[in-house]
């Protein structure tokens, strides 16, 4: 078969808004490949929606790095194609709770990588939402968390995650060295958060920002005495191993390991990678627990989990 004829039988991967910062993640991590072929408009035609609806039609997943507004008219324009239309993951806010969507953590349960295998709607997850959903979901599965458990998820985050005036800011050196935001109490990772990890009771979430590019750390204290059962550290550090025994990029570091640690974590060991790591960093003296998430917000938290999902949606190993 003709090297073009080859080419042709590959699936074809469109990311709309590739110039943004998750679009180009997503570049960087599909390049070199030989098992599929990214596709690209011309970057005069990218706001014309007749070019970009041609390009849905030869792509077989299409990726959205767009802002939500725009990621919903991008959506509506794929469903005019009716049988012509590609399959999307969407790396916006702004379908991760919509219906007919599959949320995009493929580690959330048993079934959610089947789910997101088979969908032709995929919503991939916020970076904060992946490492609070990954600590509190296994644990309200097993019983050792009510659903109306009162939670607090503290985080920080590189300025890569605040999009592109937040980066200039950084990087022209006008931007404070760390802060909290968030504090209207209205984030708009809360929602995809509660529901994904079965919250009945809206939880706390207080995000922040620091002057690094890239890493993220999300931590959640818990009083074991106020969990159900009052388990101990290594109970919590069972359910979530046992959770993710199988899963080829989340983690669960042992508790000998987290020791050596001296009680500090940085959070940029995982960039540039899929990975997630989730530690338990317990006392049994004081009967209280911190549970941290750590991933690359570019990576598990925006790039690297479309680029996984999209393998799923194509039947290649996640």
């Amino acid at each position: 078969m003709a090297r073009a004829d080859l080419k042709s039988k590959l699936p074809h991967i469109f990311i709309d808004g590739e110039a943004g910062t998750t679009g180009l993640g997503i570049r960087q991590r599909l390049a070199g490949r030989t098992d599929m072929v990214v596709i690209s408009i011309d970057p005069a035609l990218r706001k014309d929606a007749e070019a970009r609806r041609e390009m849905m039609k030869r792509a077989d997943v299409t990726i959205l790095c767009l802002p939500d507004d725009a990621a919903k008219e991008a959506a509506a324009l794929n469903a005019t194609l009716g049988a012509s239309a590609t399959r999307i993951v969407d790396a916006s806010t702004a379908h991760r709770t919509a219906q007919g969507w599959v949320y995009g953590f493929p580690e959330l349960s048993k079934a959610q990588a089947a789910a997101v295998a088979n969908a032709n709607l995929v919503a991939n997850p916020g970076c904060y939402p992946t490492g609070a959903i990954a600590l509190i979901r296994p644990l309200i599965d097993s019983g050792l968390m009510a659903a109306d458990h009162a939670v607090t998820v503290n985080a920080v985050s590189g300025y890569t995650g605040g999009g592109k005036s937040m980066i200039e800011a950084y990087e022209a050196g006008k931007a404070p060295a760390f802060e909290l935001y968030g504090l209207g109490f209205e984030h708009k990772h809360v929602p995809e958060l509660q529901a994904y990890s079965k919250l009945t009771r809206r939880p706390i979430f207080i995000p922040s920002v620091g002057n690094f590019a890239q890493g993220m750390l999300v931590s959640i204290p818990v009083h074991l005495d106020m969990l159900k059962g009052q388990p101990t550290g290594a109970d919590l550090h069972k359910a979530l191993s046992d959770h993710y025994r199988s899963s080829s990029w989340v983690s669960v570091i042992s508790l000998e390991d987290t020791a050596k640690l001296g009680g500090r974590i940085e959070p940029e060991a995982l960039n540039d990678t899929n990975k997630l790591e989730l530690l338990v960093f317990s006392s049994e003296k004081h009967r209280q627990a911190v549970l941290v998430a750590r991933l690359d917000n570019l990576g598990k938290g925006a790039s690297g989990a479309a680029v996984q999902n999209v393998e799923l949606m194509l039947g290649m190993k996640e």
